[in-house]
């Protein structure tokens, strides 16, 4: 039965005291809308940005567990100097630690001479394009608080995360997709991805995760059959299904009006209904990877042992950008090397390294790079010194991430930590601050992006956060 073929007559039957009346009029008019998609408006629709964007992008790609700063892009040339000495009074109650020099070389990279480590060879040639940010820091080397505040700038209250933000504020670009896509998150960091008092609309649609690992393995990780849960109805047609929506729909339409014509939570229902709706026949057509060609595929190393799994979330993220989502999340973990660094870093860097190498040459040869930024990272750093005979420790007081793309200057450092890497001191960049800097590329103040809840305005900054005009392009 098509959606017209609901009469005023059914409609009354659906309540009393004008209930009816109200669920039959919400009906028309969502028909009127969908006959004129031009006059429709919601939440999700794209917003102007407090001033001129760098970016219209974002692709965070989330190394979880903490990777080595100073055995990635923080070169130390005095840690290999004093290799086996006793660590500083910086090393805290590891004082009696020793000094362990990087095991692999750094080279310099590209005409800016950026030092990249070794680990990296075919993402050191896009050094001209990257900003590595060598002064970080975050508020408590433990994970859970870590992860949590990379997301969203807490370490213990549920608040929404920075992909919900930056979708609060610009809204998306394709209404027939999510604006905000995590590709393989941690079974157990549903904030990182949550939109918390945000509307409900605003939070991150999960892809995969659960199960299928990040990097590395067995080929594909997996990958091949992650999905965006319940995106098929193998009970009913697609016209069935949105007459069958119609009538939910209007119910809950009239609802709202005759409470007081607001409601955040049923306008929520409504919106995320209408949009799992249109997503059904758009997420399997851009999340097909078969009609890529086989240049482009091996450039991500997709159908190689090693790189598959990271290869094709990363064709994917190039292939969500294109298709207007907003803001991605890719997850690759296992980085917390308190043992066996040397095999296990060697693995982590193995499989992200061809695929994020491709991901920039690929959008750069599309013309989307100058659009989309790029950020890589975790939750914090580790220590110089070494913990036990192969591994290294926590440290949140200086560590690296870096950016590329969507207005950051490439082939440039900013900030620095010590002599050995324990702490910045120079630039110095906490997470407030990188949040600001993320925001600001994406046209939007930190400070005036801000949302009412519990009697006060939030943001993801809180009260702090400066924006690094200096790496901006």
């Amino acid at each position: 039965m098509s959606t017209h073929q609901f009469s005023r007559r059914e409609f009354l039957k659906t309540g009393s005291n004008g209930f009816g009346y109200l669920a039959f009029a919400a009906l028309a008019q969502q028909q009127a809308l969908r006959a004129n998609p031009q006059a429709a408006t919601g939440p999700l629709a794209p917003k102007a940005p407090h001033f001129v964007p760098r970016a219209k992008h974002v692709i965070f790609l989330c190394m979880q567990g903490a990777p080595s700063h100073v055995d990635t892009f923080d070169y130390k040339p005095k840690l290999i100097s004093d290799n086996g000495k006793a660590a500083p009074s910086a090393a805290g109650r590891y004082g009696t630690a020793k000094l362990m020099a990087s095991p692999w070389k750094f080279n310099r990279q590209g005409k800016s001479g950026l030092y990249i480590s070794e680990l990296f060879p075919n993402l050191g040639k896009h050094a001209d394009e990257m900003c590595i940010l060598n002064s970080m820091s975050t508020d408590l080397p433990a994970h859970p608080q870590a992860f949590s505040q990379l997301h969203t700038g807490t370490t213990q209250f549920v608040r929404p995360s920075l992909g919900s933000w930056a979708l609060y504020g610009l809204g998306t670009m394709n209404e027939n997709l999510p604006g905000f896509i995590t590709v393989n998150p941690p079974g157990n960091a549903t904030r990182t991805y949550g939109s918390a008092f945000l509307p409900a609309i605003y939070q991150g649609t999960k892809i995969g995760g659960n199960g299928f690992p990040g990097g590395g393995g067995r080929r594909g990780g997996g990958m091949e059959q992650a999905t965006v849960a319940n995106i098929k109805n193998s009970r009913y047609t697609t016209e069935e299904q949105r007459t069958q929506l119609d009538l939910v729909q209007a119910l809950n339409k009239a609802r709202m009006q005759q409470d007081g014509g607001v409601s955040a939570e049923v306008e929520g229902v409504i919106e995320s209904y209408e949009l799992a709706f249109r997503m059904q026949a758009e997420v399997p057509k851009v999340m097909d990877l078969s009609k890529e060609t086989e240049a482009t595929k091996a450039l991500y190393g997709i159908d190689e042992q090693e790189t598959d799994a990271f290869g094709r979330q990363c064709l994917m993220a190039r292939k969500f950008v294109e298709a207007g989502v907003r803001f991605i999340e890719l997850t690759n973990g296992n980085w917390d090397q308190h043992f066996n660094l040397k095999a296990s870093l060697e693995r982590n860097t193995g499989a992200i390294d061809k695929p994020i190498a491709g991901l920039l040459a690929d959008l750069k040869q599309r013309g989307l790079l100058k659009d989309t930024l790029i950020i890589w990272g975790g939750e914090f750093g580790r220590s110089p010194h070494s913990q036990g005979e192969d591994g290294r420790d926590h440290n949140n007081k200086g560590f690296s991430m870096w950016m590329a793309g969507g207005g950051v200057k490439g082939g440039m450092n900013y900030g620095m930590t010590d002599d050995y890497g324990y702490e910045a001191v120079q630039n110095k960049m906490h997470i407030h601050d990188w949040h600001a800097t993320v925001l600001a590329l994406l046209g939007l103040d930190h400070e005036r992006l801000t949302f009412r809840y519990a009697g006060r305005d939030f943001r993801l900054t809180d009260v702090y956060g400066t924006v690094a005009k200096e790496i901006i392009a």
